[in-house]
């Protein structure tokens, strides 16, 4: 909304400085600084009225330190996220981009299945909460939509350099800022196209496209391979937003790593819809994704001013209200500026969570079977439980992991270099 306010103002009134509204670097600033401040404003509120109601949490005893005195904290605190994230949204962005637009359905549509979950859990007292199946037809839903949209919508497009241009950027290292024409030619020149490609990490010439898995097929190949890359995105979708889920067990780990995960996402964003950097990496350059960082910025924002009343000793938990929707933004946000093969290294954190529960449910299963007796590997899982039991203060626990997801995150920046 100011963002066309401001706009009219520029050029219907031609104020001065009004054009600042204009440059994605300034709305994004302004985007962290207003879900921060929103976050930390209303989350007061929000508490107090959680804690009224006594909508708080209920533990289970499993023997962790610390876990009694969590008893009753305020949960369903991920609407302190989601409002945070969507007024920004609504007030800098351009409301008529089709990624914003899917990135509001995004949060909207997890939110509400992560709200119905503690809806359940809380107010009619089932800690089993929202059935896995209901949950996953939700996240397929999800994934339906976004990948309908990226393969038939018309502002969906991409645009690659020739082999010549490639070649030019290969053997001219040197990157200029004042070669704005050259590297803003080389695209423009190039049509824009739907594709089903994406970025691959390590590999020159970085772009994989899911329709080679289906070329063999022949004249059917087409809606085939909609169909498989449709599939690839809900499982995408499903797995990163369940692999946050189940990161969120320590205060303050769920939200800060997402902070940092969001950090790499804006830089990925960023350096896609710009010409000049898609040009200097050698990467595809999808246009207007750029908006999207604008996004990212209020979700990074908003991250950190809910860490301000999640972080240890915490005064309110975001259930799967905050838990599914951050994930999901990850996944879909990843999805739309085509790196999403990336998430491995990027969300390396949610992978190892999720398999450690994997691998201990598998191997129980497997010694029980064969043993009589089921056995495990870890103490407990998710495996920050297993630093739990091992001695380890959840604070520190929280810490090492944001660093190492720092590391992560530094890691898949590089990847769009290091090939």
């Amino acid at each position: 909304m100011l963002y066309y306010f401001f706009d009219w103002l520029k050029n219907d009134l031609h104020v001065p400085g009004a054009g600042v509204f204009q440059y994605i670097s300034f709305r994004a600033a302004f985007a962290i600084v207003l879900s921060l401040f929103i976050s930390l404003i209303i989350g007061k509120s929000v508490i107090k009225m959680l804690q009224k109601k006594q909508i708080g949490e209920t533990i289970r005893d499993l023997g962790l330190e610390g876990q009694i005195q969590k008893k009753g904290t305020p949960t369903m605190g991920g609407i302190i996220i989601i409002a945070s994230i969507l007024i920004p949204v609504l007030l800098l962005t351009k409301l008529d981009n089709i990624y914003i637009l899917l990135m509001i359905f995004t949060t909207l549509w997890l939110g509400f299945i992560g709200f119905s979950d503690d809806y359940i859990k809380v107010f009619k007292k089932n800690k089993e909460g929202l059935s896995g199946k209901k949950k996953l037809l939700g996240q397929l839903i999800l994934g339906l939509v976004v990948g309908l949209i990226m393969c038939i919508h018309p502002d969906v497009v991409i645009k690659e350099k020739s082999t010549v241009e490639r070649q030019y950027v290969e053997t001219n290292e040197v990157f200029q800022f004042d070669n704005v024409n050259r590297t803003t030619t080389a695209f423009t020149n190039s049509p824009a196209e739907h594709s089903t490609k994406t970025t691959i990490p390590f590999v020159k010439n970085n772009e994989f496209d899911y329709a080679w898995l289906t070329n063999w097929i022949g004249d059917s190949s087409g809606i085939v391979g909609m169909i498989v890359y449709i599939a690839i995105i809900i499982f995408i979708i499903a797995a990163v937003s369940n692999g946050a889920n189940l990161t969120d067990g320590l205060d303050g780990l769920a939200v800060g790593t997402a902070a940092v995960i969001a950090i790499g996402i804006a830089v990925l964003a960023y350096v896609s819809g710009n010409s000049i950097f898609a040009d200097y990496l050698n990467i595809m350059y999808i246009p207007n994704i750029g908006e999207l960082v604008v996004f990212i910025a209020a979700l990074i924002g908003a991250c950190i001013g809910f860490y301000w009343w999640n972080c240890f000793p915490a005064q309110v938990f975001m259930g799967d209200t905050g838990s599914l929707t951050l994930g999901g933004i990850i996944a879909v946000s990843c999805i739309i500026i085509r790196k999403e093969l990336l998430l491995p290294i990027l969300c390396g954190l949610y992978l190892v969570e999720s398999l450690s529960v994997i691998i201990q449910v598998s191997y129980f299963k497997y010694t029980k079977k064969k043993y009589g007796e089921g056995r495990r590997i870890f103490l407990m899982t998710p495996i920050h439980h297993h630093y739990q039991k091992k001695g380890l203060h959840e604070a520190k626990i929280v810490q090492r992991f944001i660093v190492i997801g720092i590391m992560l995150a530094v890691l898949t920046v590089v990847t769009l270099k290091v090939r």
